[in-house]
């Protein structure tokens, strides 16, 4: 019986060896992946505004001007407003509402109204330039 004991006691030693083989390779996988930074979440955006996703609709435009109307009193704008904007900037290709009460349009275009009417649009409305904002 003596010898059974002995020929199972290499045997055993084996498995042990194993078994702590196994647990240090698992082990080791763990501190190197502790060791990698570790991705902070990402943040959330919060939804476009009103304005902000109009704009956005005439930034899509690939514009190169973009100016921001609105009339001097708050009000919104009329049909006089719409007509004086057509005859006087007939180059804006794009006329969006920015929001809805209609006190003030985005204009997207090509062409620089600086270097035609913007000086009397600018006597009757509140002009922002966001070309490149």
């Amino acid at each position: 019986m003596l010898k059974t004991k002995n020929q199972f006691v290499p045997l055993l030693f084996l498995i042990a060896i194993l078994m702590a083989g196994c647990a240090n390779q698992s082990g080791s996988q763990q501190a190197v992946q502790s060791n990698e930074p570790q991705s902070s979440p990402k943040p959330v955006r919060s939804p476009l505004t009103e304005f902000e996703s109009r704009l956005q609709f005439v930034r899509n435009g690939n514009y190169t001007y973009i100016w921001v109307l609105s009339r001097k009193d708050g009000k919104p704008f009329d049909k006089e407003d719409g007509e004086f904007l057509r005859k006087n900037a007939p180059q804006v290709v794009d006329w969006v509402k920015a929001d809805e009460p209609g006190t003030r349009f985005i204009a997207g275009t090509n062409f620089d109204l600086e270097q035609g009417s913007m000086e009397l649009i600018k006597k009757r409305f509140v002009v922002e330039d966001y070309s490149n904002k």
